[in-house]
């Protein structure tokens, strides 16, 4: 049985929250972007990209708040001492300050969190909570499954050299993406020198599947 806890319609389309069984699902346009039964590849992409920075006193910038897995699993790590979210919608956010989101409710109340409602754009050009130690990037399906076709921006040069100059000397950014993409690990090693592509395998329900991180550091 499905139901709809909430939706909202915005300049970039609609953003439905729904309840499918016991679970938690997250819509975008009618594209399924993330539900609370697969966490795997959220948490996966927090916990992988901390193991390569070094240090204590983290802090990081997580473009995307999604269901807040990511989030969770950033402030599981003790060395993290701030960790800023730029969430686009609104709407998504006043959704998790309402407790819709069950799961994920300790995360938005963790001291160290902070929360901008912005494109992660922005929020790298104030510079206001800069420089960052870790970037992470999940703020769509990665460049060939485009929930936005205006996310395109982020994976390319421009952006990313943005994150560059946003980063500490140990500083690494992480991009998800939902495919290997060579043309993205490319553009990567183009602005950083280097980029390491991690494949992470995940069982979805009865299926298996591969996505792909992709880690540059200063």
């Amino acid at each position: 049985m499905t139901s709809h806890v909430a939706q909202a319609s915005t300049e970039r389309g609609e953003i439905v929250l729904l309840r499918r069984g016991g679970a938690l699902e997250l819509r975008v346009n009618g594209v399924f972007v993330m539900d609370t039964v697969h966490t795997e590849t959220e948490r996966l992409l927090a916990s992988r990209s901390l193991a390569a920075v070094s240090g204590a006193d983290l802090r990081v910038l997580i473009g995307g708040l999604g269901l807040g897995f990511t989030l969770g699993e950033v402030l599981a790590d003790p060395r993290v001492r701030v960790a800023e979210v730029a969430e686009i919608e609104p709407d998504l956010v006043a959704w998790h300050r309402q407790g819709l989101v069950p799961e994920t409710e300790e995360a938005l109340r963790d001291a160290r969190t902070r929360i901008t409602v912005g494109d992660v754009a922005d929020v790298l050009r104030d510079r206001d909570g800069g420089p960052y130690d870790l970037i992470l990037l999940d703020v769509d399906n990665g460049p060939g499954y485009l929930v936005y076709e205006r996310n395109a921006a982020i994976y390319g040069a421009r952006f990313l050299e943005l994150c560059r100059d946003n980063l500490t000397e140990r500083g690494v950014v992480a991009v998800w993406s939902a495919s290997r993409e060579a043309a993205l690990e490319q553009t990567m090693t183009g602005v950083f020198g280097d980029c390491q592509e991690v494949a992470i395998p995940v069982r979805l329900g009865q299926r298996e599947t591969t996505y792909y991180l992709y880690c540059s550091a200063r």
